[in-house]
């Protein structure tokens, strides 16, 4: 499973990328820090799922999932502390597969990534 990572924190990319590198069938394939480099970046090689932040140094979340929307085979987990419902909603609205609190629903959002990947080294 190809994995690309949208955030921003240097702290927090670290911790992505060690979890990811820890999951058997998961790689992480691309990092950006900004909702245009994600874009352009997915767009060009479009990854199994995105790990997306939805407030970002320059733009947002949801500017990425306005633009990725429709992109067949794409799945978008959306990480952010910013989980209030009316933000959930949007991101489901938007297209998100998922949506995981970075403070509260870390260990589930890893467990999601497992399971993903499991599922995925199943498929013929």
């Amino acid at each position: 499973m190809k994995v690309f990572l949208v955030e921003d924190s240097p702290v927090l990319v670290g911790r992505l990328q060690a979890m990811i590198a820890s999951i058997p069938g998961a790689q992480l394939t691309g990092h950006a820090g900004t909702a245009q480099a994600a874009v352009q970046a997915i767009r060009a090689s479009p990854p199994d799922l995105v790990v997306l932040d939805l407030r970002l140094a320059q733009g947002s979340g949801f500017e990425v999932l306005r633009a990725l929307a429709g992109l067949p085979g794409l799945a978008i987990y959306v990480l952010s502390n910013f989980s209030g419902t009316a933000d959930r909603r949007a991101a489901a609205r938007l297209g998100a597969a998922a949506f995981f609190d970075k403070t509260t629903e870390f260990e589930s959002f890893a467990a999601a990534l497992r399971a993903r990947a499991a599922c995925a080294s199943d498929q013929p």
